[in-house]
Parts: structure tokens; sequence; C-alpha cells
């Protein structure tokens, strides 16, 4: 049995902006970035993968190879929480203020 995904309300903007942004670049890639961010968090719910602990006191970083973004989540008892969605082109220094 899988773990439970919590997508927090900050990471669901960033995933919403980040849909927004790409749509608007191409019709239907913002779709399509949805798509392969969801099998990523598949990923992390079927605990297949476990990836580092990057900061203190239990964050991981999962990047995303097709996408320059970053899902910054920790494991919890039995569940998944995700904290950001953040955008590697962004100034490192901003990540989970």
């Amino acid at each position: 049995m899988g773990s439970k995904l919590i997508i927090e309300s900050e990471a669901q903007i960033e995933i919403e902006k980040a849909i927004e942004w790409f749509e608007s670049k191409q019709v239907g890639l913002g779709e399509e970035f949805y798509n392969y961010l969801d099998g990523y968090f598949q990923t992390l719910k079927n605990g297949k993968a476990l990836f580092q602990i990057k900061r203190k006191p239990a964050f991981r970083e999962l990047p995303l190879k097709r996408f320059p973004y970053i899902i910054i989540y920790e494991e919890y008892q039995n569940q998944v929480i995700v904290y950001s969605l953040f955008n590697t082109f962004q100034d490192p220094t901003k990540k989970m203020k």
C-alpha cells in the first residue's frame, strides 16, 4: 500500500502557476506538465524511490528531468508531504522561505 500524498497550499499555488505558464507558451503543454508531474507524485506515493535529505530537518528534493523544477517534500509516517514545487531558474536562496 502506498503513502498518502498531501500537497501543501503553497505548493498547490506553485503547481497551478507552472501549469498556467507552460500553457501560455504552448497549448497543451500545461496539461502535459501536469501529467508528467503526476507521474513523479505516483512514484513518491508508491515509495519506489527514496531521495536523500537535502535540508534539515528532513526535507528531500526530487528533480524533474524534463522540466526545470524540484519537488521539495518530506516523508512522515505514512504520508508524503509536498511543500514546494521549486523552479530551478529562480534564485536558490528562495527555496522554502
